[in-house]
């Protein structure tokens, strides 16, 4: 089992790597058979850096990205957004966020700043991939949901800057071929770990752990508990540590 979910991080490692390298090609100091925005670039606001780095990819050097909270600066869930956080919200032409309640700081920012500016274009990973209110927020690690949020994104520049369409098509094909590596990593995990059960502590990685075609076998009443950030009821702890003695005797795993 350990080496199957050790596999799956191995699928998410793979992703960080595509996420990663198309920075030169869209980074301003990039070489000079890297394409020019044909228009001015409009600021853009994302609130976690799991966005933020496919925004820049997908943006190139027609978006000023500015990613409010990075791996550094804290939890996401209980993020307190600065004056200066406000004012890159303020400024932007078009904000990202994840949704589902992950960082709910940053949805009150921006209905703040669309009370006084109307203009602001918000593109919400939730949204895009009707998420329900209290699922699941690591929406990041699900593939469909990467790629439609990517397209959503690309979308919406599109219809900000029209002038530059063409370039940001160019930007998502380059960022397609950079995630191929990622969907056959999935893939060829996939066929060996296909039904195979797991249990969990957090729910963090459960939507890669499907993708791999893991099934889960998290008791409802831990799964519930841990969603909504509270302490597991007696119950639950020893329906989950039943869950641990089944798969040590499972041929299966």
């Amino acid at each position: 089992m350990r080496k199957l979910l050790g596999l799956c991080a191995g699928a998410v490692l793979v992703f960080g790597i595509a996420a990663c390298s198309q920075e030169a090609a869209t980074s301003p100091s990039a070489t000079s058979s890297t394409p020019s925005c044909p228009a001015t670039a409009i600021p853009i606001t994302v609130s976690v850096n799991q966005w933020g780095n496919i925004v820049e990819q997908l943006a190139g050097q027609c978006g000023t990205v500015a990613t409010v909270v990075s791996a550094s600066s804290g939890d996401p869930h209980d993020y307190e957004p600065t004056t200066g956080d406000i004012a890159e919200f303020t400024n932007a032409k078009m904000v990202v966020v994840n949704g589902v309640g992950y960082d709910a700081w940053a949805t009150k920012a921006v209905k703040a700043v669309k009370a006084n500016n109307s203009d602001v274009d918000v593109v919400s990973a939730a949204t895009v991939n009707n998420v329900d209110a209290g699922a699941n927020p690591h929406l990041w690690y699900d593939p469909t949901y990467v790629t439609a949020t990517a397209d959503a994104i690309t979308a919406q520049l599109k219809e900000l800057v029209p002038a530059a369409a063409s370039y940001f098509d160019q930007q998502q094909s380059a960022f397609q071929v950079a995630m191929q590596p990622y969907f056959a990593e999935i893939e060829t995990i996939k066929a060996g770990a296909s039904g195979k059960t797991y249990g969990a502590t957090e729910s963090v990685f459960d939507y890669m752990a499907i993708a791999c075609g893991l099934r889960d076998l998290t008791p409802q009443g831990y799964q519930n508990a841990i969603t909504n950030e509270s302490e597991p009821a007696p119950g639950g702890i020893v329906a989950l540590q039943g869950v641990d003695v089944q798969a040590d005797e499972r041929s299966d795993l």
